[in-house]
């Protein structure tokens, strides 16, 4: 325990502020430090304690889309799910293409059977006009 003189002429000789930390304390707990830095971090302690807002993303892709491109669709997918957000599979059809429901439904299953690591289903896929569509959610860790 220091007295108050005492610590407001050791913090006035280090060039830093005398700051009171506890106040509902008997006594007081007092820190000498750079009141400017101190007030950015407790500022930034409450920007981080902010939960994620959970957001829907989209992924679309058509019944003839190759391969290598439904990959890269995934990869995006994983990076939603992992980052907490929830995902919506589109596969839309155009024109002749919905005679071909089942090509869009095998692309849908693929994407779904590749991202059971990391999602569950939440809607399995269902045709909804002109596209096909399926949501999935990331498996609580």
């Amino acid at each position: 325990m220091v007295p108050t003189s005492q610590a407001l002429e050791m913090a006035r000789e280090a060039n830093l502020d005398l700051v009171e930390v506890a106040a509902n304390e008997r006594p007081p707990v007092c820190k000498i430090l750079d009141y400017g830095k101190f007030r950015y971090q407790q500022s930034r302690k409450g920007a981080k304690a902010k939960p994620h807002q959970a957001k829907l993303k989209e992924i679309r892709v058509r019944p003839k889309t190759g391969e290598h491109d439904v990959d890269t669709k995934v990869n995006q997918a994983r990076r939603f799910l992992e980052h907490k957000d929830k995902v919506l599979v589109n596969v839309l059809f155009r024109g002749r293409e919905l005679q071909h429901i089942e090509e869009g439904r095998r692309i849908i299953e693929g994407i779904l059977e590749k991202l059971t690591d990391v999602a569950k289903v939440e809607r399995a896929p269902s045709m909804e006009g002109k596209r096909m569509t399926a949501m999935l959610a990331p498996k609580a860790t």
